[in-house]
């Protein structure tokens, strides 16, 4: 590999972390245009890991919506990031996974807390626009609930 190859490497691995941050501060903040701009045309999630629905991207936006209004107070940590970038006989190409965990604590209105925890699959690809997500896949591990 030439310095040139390995700088794209690291703008690309940087970028993608950026797409995975920014996935989580979409859901936290309840921004959920910001979260749809995150994915590709054709993307995909998978959060019946987590009790949640299996669909497109836009239409997972407007189930998330709805859901995260029930609880006001979320935050999700997203960590141990383990990236793999397409290669193409040492040249990155333009599809990345991403296995990464999570932690996600949130409160309803009510006061009942719930934390959980588990493991994202994020898949990426380059587009014109940069690097957007083409999958998102949750596999919860563990769940607990207080009042």
């Amino acid at each position: 590999m030439t310095q040139r190859v390995d700088l794209a490497t690291v703008m690309d691995r940087l970028a993608i972390d950026d797409l995975i941050s920014g996935y989580a501060m979409a859901v936290d903040d309840a921004d959920w245009a910001a979260w749809r701009a995150l994915f590709a045309p054709d993307g995909q999630v998978d959060y019946s890991g987590a009790g949640g629905i299996t669909g497109p991207a836009h239409e997972a936006a407007e189930w998330l919506a709805e859901t995260m209004r029930d609880f006001p107070v979320r935050q999700h940590l997203i960590v141990n990031r383990r990236l793999r970038l397409q290669d193409l006989g040492g040249y990155p190409g333009d599809g990345a996974e991403v296995v990464a965990d999570y932690v996600n604590p949130m409160r309803q209105e009510s006061g009942v807390e719930y934390v959980s925890g588990g493991r994202y699959s994020f898949g990426a690809v380059r587009t014109a626009e940069g690097w957007r997500l083409s999958s998102v896949v949750v596999q919860e591990r563990w769940r607990r609930t207080t009042s």
